[in-house]
């Protein structure tokens, strides 16, 4: 009982503390706002991938319905809190439609010793499913009190890089129980990682140079890693608290 008591009130510090974020499209300290659209984004052509209320839009990467445990949604938030995952719950969860080239947005909250991450490219049919979660990731990490942080080779498993292939660069973390904002952006084979509003890693995929950074990497033996044309945007559960909010995405014609 103490141990569920103890849980409740570290998820309770946890949304409560760190509003300070810079934000491209909109103000996460003023929650009124929160996973809304403003008329110009819908002008724009953004949508929202997630309304602030319910699971809509969003499954478990391997059995297609939203978790029954693990995945919360309180206050506008959609948590991963592994003090709530029961048996055969929690896990990897995807955005229900499949992107090609797109802008997403998601702020995120990571805890102290947290790590998540942000994946793109995701095709849960591949190989009959048992490449569910296998996609090209965005890192959310507590790079200073993570060991992963200096595993990998140079920094290429730290916060807002790509994961285990490209370190990034200029990173602005506002640090653990505080918001960040990611940026993802895909056009073709050109993409782009963003934190509050500086870019961290810029890539070319499917070609040569791109074949040999896998062949390196843990994912040398997924065959076409990073090659999808079109897939899933997948939220992480990597058995640490994690909270995000404002997921958006405009498709890039």
């Amino acid at each position: 009982m103490k141990k569920l008591i103890s849980a409740f009130a570290a998820l309770l510090i946890f949304l409560s503390t760190g509003n300070s974020v810079n934000c491209q499209t909109n103000n996460p300290e003023n929650k009124d706002k929160d996973n809304t659209l403003t008329q110009k984004e819908l002008k724009d052509g953004w949508k929202l991938l997630f309304d602030g209320k319910t699971s809509t839009g969003w499954m478990n990467a391997k059995t297609k319905k939203f978790p029954e445990s693990g995945w919360n949604i309180k206050d506008g938030i959609l948590i991963f809190d592994p003090a709530t995952n029961a048996p055969n719950g929690g896990g990897d969860i995807v955005s229900a439609d499949k992107f090609r080239n797109f802008e997403v947005i998601v702020d995120f909250k990571y805890e102290v010793g947290g790590n998540s991450g942000i994946k793109y490219f995701i095709d849960t049919e591949k190989n009959n499913g048992t490449l569910s979660s296998i996609g090209c990731e965005y890192q959310i990490l507590d790079d200073k009190n993570h060991p992963d942080a200096k595993l990998g080779i140079a920094g290429n498993r730290t916060l807002a890089g790509l994961y285990d292939l490209i370190a990034p660069k200029n990173v602005k973390d506002n640090g653990p129980d505080k918001w960040n904002r990611a940026t993802i952006i895909v056009k073709g084979n050109h993409v782009e990682h963003w934190l509050n509003g500086q870019m961290t890693v810029s890539y070319e995929r499917n070609n040569e140079a791109w074949k040999a950074l896998v062949a390196t990497s843990k994912f040398k033996d997924s065959p076409g890693f990073g090659e999808t044309v079109e897939g899933r945007i997948l939220l992480q559960a990597h058995g640490d608290l994690v909270a995000f909010k404002n997921i958006k995405i405009r498709e890039i014609k």
